[in-house]
């Protein structure tokens, strides 16, 4: 298996997603896009991997078993080209669908795509950062609304 081929192909997918979805019009078929396409295809590919490198089914020189109870374990899982790429796409997938959270709830509150911008790269640079920041911010913007959800 071509690890870097894999890792090279989950990136642009993932930065194709986030840039249509940061600058382009949010139109209803380009957001089931990036739902299915975007967040649905980094599922199946981390799936495939996981279940693969687990199975033994696709090698993994240099992987150590999936041992997640210990920090030494968890680190042998990202020991190998496989662990990293499985891995940083999981990365990928929830920051993705965070992302497009963020986005639908900004835009049913009237938040503008302006402000969102800044939020949405902070989540696609540093997912859970970027995610702490909507909620706080979002708040207003829901009581404004006279619901909170």
């Amino acid at each position: 298996m071509d690890w870097a081929l894999v890792f090279n192909f989950v990136n642009l997918l993932a930065m194709t997603a986030w840039t249509a979805l940061i600058l382009l019009p949010r139109w209803p078929a380009l957001l089931s896009a990036i739902l299915y396409l975007g967040v649905g295809l980094l599922c199946l590919v981390y799936a495939c991997g996981l279940i693969g490198v687990v199975s033994g089914l696709i090698p993994n020189p240099g992987g150590g078993g999936a041992d997640f109870t210990t920090i030494l374990g968890i680190r042998s899982i990202f020991a190998s080209d496989g662990g990293v790429t499985i891995g940083w796409t999981h990365y990928l997938a929830f920051d993705l669908f965070a992302g497009l959270w963020i986005a639908r709830d900004a835009d049913a509150k009237g938040v503008s795509r302006f402000l969102q911008a800044p939020i949405l790269l902070a989540t696609f640079l540093a997912g859970p950062i970027g995610l702490g920041i909507w909620l706080i911010a979002r708040e207003p913007a829901a009581r404004r609304q006279g619901r909170f959800r």
